[in-house]
C-alpha cells in the first residue's frame, strides 16, 4: 500500500431542502470527523471538506409549495445545517455550498472541458412537457395512478404507496403538478456521460485494485458493473441549477448528480484558491469519500469516471460507505418526520453533543443497517458514559483532591499489579490504531472504553480510600498511575467525544496532545495541580426519554392521519335489508374488562327498555373502561344474543376504526333519551 503525504476527506453533501438527522450523522459525518481528528492527532496533513447540495427538483418543489424562491429554501437550510454541524463538533476545514459563484464557475469549467474533449454524447429523447406552464416536467412534477397498486398520487419516479420505481411513461392518467394539465411528449436534447465507455477500466480499478474496500461497497460496485454500465444524462430541463455552458442549451442545467460532487473541488478552491490543486491532482494526496450506501454508485463509479475523463485529477483511494440507521425499528423518513433532527436535539439536549456522538458511533451501521432507540441511548449514557468513563475520572480526581489537595502525588516503587495495569493500558493504542486505520470506528470506541474499564478495575482492586490510612507512599503511587490512565483517556476519546476530552484535559492541566503520547505514563507530572473537578456526564432520567418517545409518537399519529386511506366500500345491499337493522342509543351504566380476554369489555347499558349486557372487542383502545361510565353509545339492538367467554352478549356496540387502527366509540353529538332509534 502506497504511503501518502496528505489526505483529503470529503463527506456527502447534505441536501438543503431540510435539516440533517441522526441517520446522516451515523452514516457519514460522525465517522468522517472521527477519522479526521485521528489523523490530526497523528500530526498528518489532512483537509476536511463539506458543503450543502443546493440544486435539484426537490428544492424547486419545496419552494413552489411555500411560495418562495429556491434560493430562499437553500439559504434557510444551509444555515441550519452548518450551525448544527459546528455545534456537534464536526470539524470541517470548510463547509460551503453549491449555489456559490465559485461552484458555478468550477462545475461549468469541468463540463466545458469534458465537452470540448468529446467525452459526452448528445441524444434527443421525448419527455413530458406541460403545455400550459410551457416547460418540461421533471419526474417529480408528474403525478398519476400507479400501474401496480392503483395509488392515484404516484410520482413519475416512484410510487410512495407501494415503493415501486417508475418512469413517467408508466403512470396512468398523468398530470402536471404545476398546472394540472395533461402533459404531452415533446423532443428535447441532452448530454450524456457514456459510462459504458469506462466499463473496462472501472472494473479493473475497483474489482482488482481495490479489494480492500468494505464488503458492502465492493459488492454494490460489482453488481453495477456486472449488469453493464449505460450512458447517464448530465443535463436536464430545469431553471434551478448551474446552466449548461454550451450554445443551444437554454433552459437546461447540469443534472444535480453531476454538479454536486464537483462541489468538493469548488469548496477546496474557495478555501485554498492558490493551493487547491495539491489536494486534487498531486499523486502524493489520497482522497477518501465518506458517504451512505445510497451514494456508492455516484462516488465509486460515476464521479471517478468524470475525473478520469477530465484527465488531471486523482481518483478516490477509498470510499468507506456505511449502511442505514433506522429509528425505533422503522426506516428514517424525512417526508414523514420520522427522524431525530440534529438542530432539535441540540436545543433539547444542551451540552450532550458527545452523548449523541458516542451512541451513534457505538451503534454505527458499518456492515449492516442498525437501529437507534431512545432507550438504548439512555442505557449507553447511564451504564457506559456515566458508570464507566465518568465514574473512573470522578473517582480518580476526587480522591486526588481529597488526599493531596489536587496536587499530583509522586510515583513510588511500582508493584507487580501496577506494571500489569500499565502494560494492559499501553496495548490500547495499538488496538485502536488497528481499527481506526480501516474505518472500524465502533470497535475502536470499544477499545477506548476498555481503557476506562482498566482504570475502574485498578482502583477497585487497590482500594486507595482504605489504603491511605495505613500506607501513604503506596497510595500515592496508585493515585499517580490512576491519573496517568485518566490523561490517556483524554487522548483516546478525543476523536469520539471532543468536548468531553477537552473538559478532561482542562481538569488535568494538559495542553497540546498527540496520538503518539497515548500509552505514556508521564503525561502529567508529579507536583502539578489538577483543576476544579466536574462530572463529565450526567445521568439521563426517564422523563427525558419519555418526552422524546412522545414526540415520535405524535409524528407517527400525524402521518397516519395524512396517509389514511379509507377501506373500500362493501358491495351494495338493498335498502330493505338495511331497514331491518335496529340501531339505538344507550347510556353506559357499568364497564369492566372481561377476565383472561385482552380485547373484550363487558358493558351494562341503560337501553330505555330495562337494560342489557353487551360484550365488545374494544379493550385495547379503552384501557380504562371505568371512564366510559355515563357516556352514551350507539348499539345494534336486534342482533341474536350470543355467548362470549361465558357472557350472553345482547347486541353490538358501534365504533369507527381511526387512521391509527384504534377503535373509537360512536355516540350522539348531545345527550338523548336511552332507547332512541337511529335512522
Amino acid at each position: 500500500m502506497k504511503n501518502f503525504k496528505r489526505t483529503l476527506v470529503t463527506t456527502a453533501l447534505p441536501y438543503a431542502n431540510g435539516p440533517v438527522h441522526i441517520g446522516h450523522l451515523a452514516g457519514v459525518y460522525v465517522p468522517a470527523d472521527i477519522y479526521v481528528r485521528y489523523l490530526r492527532l497523528k500530526g498528518e496533513e489532512v483537509l476536511f471538506v463539506g458543503g450543502s447540495d443546493e440544486h435539484g427538483v426537490p428544492i424547486t418543489i419545496k419552494a413552489k409549495k411555500e411560495g418562495v424562491t429556491p434560493q430562499d429554501i437553500v439559504d434557510r437550510y444551509h444555515t441550519i445545517i452548518k450551525k448544527s454541524f459546528e455545534e456537534l463538533g464536526i470539524s470541517f476545514d470548510i463547509y460551503s455550498r453549491t449555489s456559490s459563484e465559485i461552484h458555478r464557475k468550477t462545475s461549468s469549467e469541468f463540463f466545458r472541458h469534458l465537452y470540448e474533449k468529446g467525452e459526452f454524447i448528445e441524444k434527443i429523447s421525448e419527455q413530458y412537457y406541460d403545455p400550459e406552464a410551457n416547460q418540461f416536467l421533471a419526474d417529480r412534477y408528474i403525478v398519476g395512478t400507479c400501474p401496480h397498486c392503483k395509488n392515484p398520487n404516484a410520482y413519475g419516479d416512484q410510487c410512495e404507496a407501494c415503493g415501486t420505481s417508475l418512469s413517467p411513461l408508466d403512470l396512468i392518467d398523468p398530470h402536471s403538478t404545476i398546472s394540472g394539465a395533461k402533459p404531452i411528449l415533446k423532443p428535447t436534447k441532452h448530454w450524456y456521460l457514456p459510462l459504458d465507455k469506462h466499463q473496462e477500466w472501472l472494473s479493473k480499478w475497483i474489482l482488482e485494485e481495490h479489494k480492500e474496500w468494505k464488503t458492502n461497497v465492493y459488492g454494490q460496485c460489482k453488481s453495477w458493473l456486472d449488469l453493464g454500465l449505460q450512458p447517464r444524462a448530465v443535463s436536464r430541463d430545469l431553471d434551478w441549477g448551474v446552466p449548461v455552458p454550451v450554445e443551444g442549451a437554454d433552459g437546461k442545467v447540469l443534472y444535480v448528480w453531476f454538479d454536486a460532487p464537483i462541489g468538493y473541488i469548488s469548496n477546496t478552491r474557495e478555501l485554498l484558491p492558490n493551493d487547491w490543486e495539491k489536494w486534487w491532482k498531486d499523486k502524493d494526496t489520497r482522497m477518501l469519500h465518506f458517504i451512505g450506501k445510497d451514494n456508492i454508485v455516484f462516488h465509486c463509479i460515476v464521479f471517478p469516471a468524470m475525473l478520469k475523463a477530465e484527465g488531471s485529477y486523482n481518483l478516490p483511494d477509498n470510499v468507506p460507505a456505511n449502511e442505514f440507521l433506522n429509528l425505533e425499528g422503522d426506516k428514517i423518513s424525512t417526508s414523514h418526520n420520522w427522524a431525530v433532527w440534529l438542530h432539535e436535539y441540540l436545543q433539547e439536549m444542551p451540552g450532550k453533543q458527545d452523548v449523541l456522538r458516542y451512541v451513534l458511533t457505538a451503534n454505527a451501521p458499518e456492515t449492516k443497517d442498525n437501529d437507534f432507540t431512545w432507550k438504548d441511548f439512555q442505557t449507553r449514557n447511564n451504564s457506559e458514559l456515566v458508570a464507566i468513563f465518568g465514574n473512573f475520572i470522578n473517582r480518580a480526581l476526587v480522591l486526588t483532591q481529597k488526599f493531596y489537595a489536587g496536587v499530583v502525588p509522586e510515583l513510588g516503587e511500582l508493584a507487580e499489579i501496577d506494571r500489569e495495569t500499565i502494560t494492559e493500558f499501553q496495548q490500547v493504542k495499538c488496538k485502536m490504531e488497528k481499527y481506526l486505520d480501516v474505518f472500524r470506528f465502533r470497535d475502536a470506541l470499544k477499545e477506548a472504553m476498555e481503557l476506562a474499564r482498566i482504570g475502574n478495575k485498578y482502583l477497585a482492586d487497590m482500594e486507595p480510600w482504605k489504603l491511605v490510612k495505613t500506607d501513604a507512599t503506596r497510595t500515592a503511587t496508585i493515585m499517580h498511575v490512576a491519573l496517568q490512565i485518566a490523561a490517556n483517556l483524554a487522548i483516546a476519546f478525543e476523536p469520539f467525544t471532543p468536548f468531553t476530552a477537552k473538559k478532561l484535559r482542562d481538569m488535568l492541566g494538559m495542553s497540546e496532545i498527540k496520538w503518539a503520547d497515548l500509552g505514556r505514563t508521564d503525561l502529567i507530572m508529579a507536583g502539578s495541580t489538577i483543576g476544579k473537578v466536574e462530572l463529565l456526564f450526567d445521568k439521563i432520567e426517564d422523563d427525558v426519554i419519555t418526552f422524546q418517545m412522545n414526540k415520535l409518537e405524535e409524528s407517527k399519529k400525524k402521518n397516519q392521519l395524512l396517509n389514511y386511506k379509507p377501506a373500500d366500500v362493501k358491495a351494495n345491499v338493498p335498502f330493505e335489508e338495511w331497514e331491518k337493522t335496529d340501531i339505538r342509543v344507550a347510556t353506559v351504566l357499568e364497564c369492566t374488562k372481561v377476565p383472561k380476554a385482552d380485547k373484550l369489555l363487558q358493558f351494562r347499558l341503560d337501553d330505555g327498555m330495562g337494560g342489557r349486557t353487551i360484550v365488545s372487542g374494544i379493550a385495547q383502545s379503552y384501557p380504562e373502561p371505568e371512564k366510559l361510565v355515563g357516556r352514551q353509545v350507539l348499539f345494534i339492538a336486534n342482533f341474536e344474543p350470543r355467548k362470549l367467554r361465558g357472557i350472553i352478549s345482547e347486541g353490538m356496540i358501534l365504533s369507527a376504526v381511526d387512521a391509527d387502527g384504534k377503535l373509537v366509540l360512536c355516540e350522539p353529538s348531545r345527550e338523548v333519551k336511552p332507547g332512541s332509534t337511529v335512522g
